[in-house]
C-alpha cells in the first residue's frame, strides 16, 4: 500500500474508505445491512449474506432469488472457493432444444432456467463459516421487502430499459411493474412476495427453496409453462467447494473460480500481458494508447480460447485449465500481438497434458469476494407467482453443438460469466475484488489489476478510470472519459471504436477491499448506486 499514488486524476464523487471492518456493495442499503451484522458481532461472511439478500430486493435488475452465485473467501488461514451455480434439468439435451426451439437455446423464458444455486450458496457459507444465526441474517432484507424502498437512480434506469423486453414473460409484470410500468426514481417499491419467501428461506435454512413449498411452486410453474425443471432437479442440488485457479502477476497471485466460469479469461490475459512485457510492469505509460492496446489484444486472445475450450470442468477433457495457463502456451499467444495493429483473434490449441458483486472484510482477517446474478438483467423474465422468485437465464450460456465441451447435457453446469476475484501476496490475503457485467467482468479484472499492480493506482482511482470493452471482431466500446488523443490512436491502429455506449449499462461496476497492516482500504464503483461502509 505504501507504493500507491493516492491522487485520483479521474472525475469522481468518491474517496477510498479506510476502516477495520468493511462492506462494499452496489447499493447503500445492502452495504448497511452487512454493516449491521458486523455491529451485531457477526463476521464478514454474515455481512456478505445479509447484503446479498438485500440486493435481491433493492437491485432486482441484477439479481433475484432465482439466481446463481460464486465466492472466494479467506477464512483467516487459507483460501476457499464456492461454486453455487446450478446444473441443467435432467431432461435437457440437444434434441430437446432441436424439437422445441429449432436447435437454439432461447434468451428468455423457462427454457433458459437451470437450477438456481444462490440460496444454497448462502446456506453453505453460513453453515461453514458464519457466526450469527442464519435466520438473523435476513432481518434487513425482509424488512425492506415488506415496507418497501425508494428506487435508486441507476437501478431505475436499468429497470425501465428492461420492461419492454420482459413485460410479457410469465409473472414479470405482476412482480416488477406496479402501476403498469417500472417504478420511478425515489418511488417506494414494496416486494411483499419476496418478503414471505425470504422469511421461509430464513426459517428453514433454505430447505423450503429446494425441498419444500417453494421448490414445489417453481416446479409447478415450470410445468404449467411447458418446461421441464422438476422438484427432483431442485432437491438434488448441492453447491461445490472448489480450489481456486491462479496465476502470478505484478508480484501478487491472482485467484479465480475454475470453469465453468470465465475467471480463467482474466488469468489468460494477465499471463499474455506478462509474457509480452517480459515482466516489466511499466513498459507502457499509464493511460497511453500502448497501455490500452496491449490489454485489449491480450483480452481478445484470452476470450478466443475461453469460448472455444471452457465448460463445466468435468467436461473439459480435451483441453484443461492447466493446459491453457501453461507458460509456454501463453508466451506463444503473446507473440501474436502486434502493437501497431488491432488483431482479430482466433483460438489456439494448447499443448495437451446483469449481476451484483459485493465484498466484505472484518477485523479478524476474514475476507469474502462474492457475486450473484440472474444474468442479462432480470434473467429469464420469469417470476414464480406469489413468491417473488425471479428466475435466471443461465441456460442460454450452453452450446447445442455436440462437438463443443459446453454442449448442453442433463445435470451439466453451463458456461458462466460471473466471477469473484481474490489477490494474495506471499500466501497472505491482499484484496477481495470483482467487476460485474457479463463479458466485461474479466476485462474489468485485467484493467483494474494492471492499474493497481503495475502502476500503483489506489483502488478508487483504478475503479474510476475510463474503461474499454472488447466486443466481437475488431469492435471496441470506449467509455466517454477516455482522452480523445488515445481514442484516435486506437482507431488508427484498426480498432472499430464506439464511444456512444453508456457507462452505467456497458462498462461494468466493481467493489474492492485492499488489506493493509492496520485495516482495509475499500472502493465502490461510481457506475452504480453503491457504497463502501465500515467502522
Amino acid at each position: 500500500m505504501d507504493d500507491f499514488d493516492w491522487n485520483n486524476p479521474y472525475p469522481t464523487t468518491r474517496s477510498p474508505l479506510m476502516a477495520r471492518n468493511v462492506v462494499s456493495t452496489s447499493h447503500p442499503l445492502a452495504a448497511q445491512a452487512g454493516l449491521r451484522m458486523l455491529l451485531r458481532g457477526g463476521n464478514a461472511i454474515d455481512a456478505a449474506i445479509a447484503a446479498a439478500a438485500v440486493l435481491t430486493v433493492v437491485e432486482p435488475v441484477g439479481c433475484g432469488l432465482g439466481g446463481d452465485a460464486f465466492a472466494i473467501l479467506w477464512d483467516g488461514a487459507q483460501l476457499h472457493g464456492l461454486n453455487a451455480s446450478g446444473p441443467a434439468p435432467r431432461a435437457w439435451t440437444p434434441d430437446y432444444f432441436r424439437q422445441k426451439h429449432d436447435g437454439r437455446i432461447p434468451a428468455l423464458g423457462w427454457d433458459t432456467v437451470t437450477v438456481p444455486g444462490m440460496v444454497a450458496g448462502w446456506v453453505e457459507l453460513s453453515e461453514r463459516f458464519g457466526k450469527l444465526p442464519f435466520a438473523e441474517l435476513f432481518d434487513p432484507a425482509i424488512d425492506i421487502a415488506e415496507r418497501g424502498h425508494m428506487v435508486a437512480p441507476v437501478v431505475q434506469s436499468k429497470w425501465e430499459k428492461a420492461v419492454p423486453r420482459l413485460k410479457d414473460q410469465p409473472g414479470y409484470a405482476q412482480a416488477f411493474m406496479p402501476h403498469g410500468r417500472a417504478p420511478r426514481v425515489g418511488e417506494n417499491f414494496v416486494f411483499a412476495d419476496a418478503a414471505r419467501t425470504l422469511l421461509r428461506i430464513a426459517e428453514t435454512h433454505g430447505e423450503a427453496f429446494y425441498r419444500g413449498e417453494l421448490a414445489e411452486a417453481m416446479a409447478r410453474h415450470a410445468k404449467q409453462n411447458g418446461a421441464v425443471l422438476t422438484a427432483d432437479d431442485l432437491a438434488s442440488f448441492r453447491p461445490e467447494w472448489v480450489a481456486p485457479i491462479s496465476r502470478n502477476f505484478g508480484g501478487h497471485t491472482v485467484h479465480e473460480i475454475p470453469p465453468n466460469g470465465q475467471g480463467i479469461t482474466a488469468l489468460l490475459a494477465l499471463g499474455i500481458i506478462e509474457q509480452h512485457t517480459q515482466s516489466d510492469p511499466r513498459r507502457y505509460a499509464l493511460d497511453s494508447a500502448d497501455f490500452h492496446h496491449l490489454m485489449i489484444e491480450a483480452v481478445k486472445l484470452a476470450f478466443a480460447d475461453t469460448y472455444r475450450w471452457v465448460a463445466d470442468v468435468k467436461h473439459m477433457t480435451e483441453v484443461t485449465a492447466a493446459h491453457l495457463l501453461d507458460d509456454g502456451y501463453l508466451a506463444e499467444r503473446a507473440k501474436l500481438i502486434d502493437m501497431k495493429r488491432a488483431g482479430n483473434a482466433a483460438h489456439g490449441t494448447p499443448p495437451r497434458g446483469g449481476t451484483v458483486y459485493l465484498t466484505a472484510a472484518d477485523e479478524s482477517g476474514m475476507m469474502i469476494s462474492f457475486i450473484q446474478s440472474n444474468f442479462l438483467g432480470f434473467g429469464s423474465g420469469v417470476v414464480v407467482p406469489g413468491t417473488g422468485i425471479s428466475m435466471h437465464n443461465r441456460g442460454c450460456g450452453f452450446s447445442t453443438d455436440p462437438a463443443h465441451p459446453n454442449c448442453v447435457a442433463p445435470g451439466k453446469r453451463p458456461f458462466h460469466t460471473i466471477i469473484p476475484g481474490f489477490l494474495t501476496r506471499d500466501g497472505q490475503p491482499q484484496m477481495s475484488f470483482g467487476v460485474m457485467g457479463a463479458n466485461m467482468q474479466p476485462q474489468g479484472h485485467v484493467q483494474i489489476l494492471t492499474r493497481m499492480l503495475s502502476h500503483g493506482q489506489q483502488p478508487q482511482a483504478a475503479s474510476d478510470a475510463p474503461r474499454w470493452r472488447v466486443n466481437t471482431g475488431l469492435e471496441l466500446d470506449i467509455e466517454r472519459g477516455m482522452p480523445p488523443g488515445v481514442v484516435a490512436e486506437l482507431a488508427a491502429r484498426g480498432h472499430q471504436v464506439n464511444t456512444r455506449t453508456s457507462s452505467i449499462h456497458d462498462f461494468g461496476a466493481g467493489q474492492f477491499i485492499w488489506k493493509t497492516a492496520d485495516g482495509y482500504v475499500a472502493a465502490s464503483d461510481t457506475r452504480r448506486d453503491g457504497q463502501a461502509v465500515g467502522f
